[in-house]
């Protein structure tokens, strides 16, 4: 069966979530948004490709920064809702310059940052 990103549920913006995971470490590194050309985009390239929700534009992970996703894996959730991108990350996945965007917890009632920047 041909898969379609229309089949996608997208939210009343076009949008879905997209989760990005490191498919040798299974950690979780981001999360962003996609749209049905994001989609395309993403399984036609292999390059990880969100849609920016500030910018109105396509954000292909990596294009500026040079911190790469390259796609390893495109699944999607039991409601067709939710994305799961597994990939390949060269460098921080989150804009803070860390390995991911999950960088703080709270513990104890008390934020604790687990990471520092990169160097």
């Amino acid at each position: 069966m041909t898969f379609d990103p229309a089949s996608l549920k997208f939210d009343d913006k076009g949008l879905i979530p997209a989760i990005a995971q490191d498919a040798t470490s299974g950690e979780v590194l981001m999360m962003a948004w996609m749209n049905a050309e994001a989609v395309a985009m993403t399984l036609e390239t292999g390059k990880v490709t969100y849609w920016s929700r500030s910018r109105q534009a396509f954000w292909i992970k990596g294009e500026t920064s040079g911190h790469v996703q390259e796609l390893v894996d495109f699944r999607y959730d039991c409601d067709s809702d939710c994305l799961l991108v597994l990939v390949n990350q060269t460098g921080a996945a989150c804009h803070t310059n860390r390995r991911t965007c999950f960088y703080r917890a709270v513990r104890d009632g008390e934020v604790v940052e687990l990471m520092k920047p990169m160097d």
